[in-house]
């Protein structure tokens, strides 16, 4: 197993993500920012969080595929969420919990980081991933 993810005694429970993971391989996978659009650019779930997050992530899904990997592989996810407030954790958990089975998101997900900015590239993406992925 190349990576192993993991949560030591005395650290923050629950959340919905494993605090460490420590990988033993030697290729690094880098999937830049995924966002909520086909692969013709047109956009997926306008307005819609859950269906951003969901579609984004099947577009992370898709990135890793192509260099051979899965989420299994994954060290880390970093969310960036225009207009972030925590009010919003439910709609952003709930595209997360559509697409995991779908695409083999393990749950908890890999050590994760959400951030909020006031916008990205263009005014109708919500939500943009990246994930960091170690092979073999």
């Amino acid at each position: 197993m190349t990576v192993q993810h993991f949560t030591p005694p005395g650290m923050l429970q629950p959340v919905p993500y494993h605090h460490v993971a420590v990988g033993t391989g030697t290729r690094h996978v880098y999937v830049s920012g995924q966002v909520a659009r086909r692969a013709d650019g047109t956009p997926v779930a306008p307005g819609d969080l859950a269906g951003q997050v969901a579609q984004a992530l099947r577009n992370t899904g898709i990135g890793l595929a192509g260099a051979g990997a899965t989420f299994s592989d994954v060290l880390r996810l970093t969310f960036y969420v225009t207009r972030w407030a925590p009010e919003k954790i439910g709609d952003f958990m709930a595209g997360v919990e559509a697409v995991a089975e779908e695409i083999g998101l393990p749950t908890p997900l890999p050590p994760s980081s959400l951030i909020g900015v006031d916008h990205l590239f263009a005014p109708d993406v919500l939500v943009e991933v990246e994930a960091t992925a170690l092979l073999p």
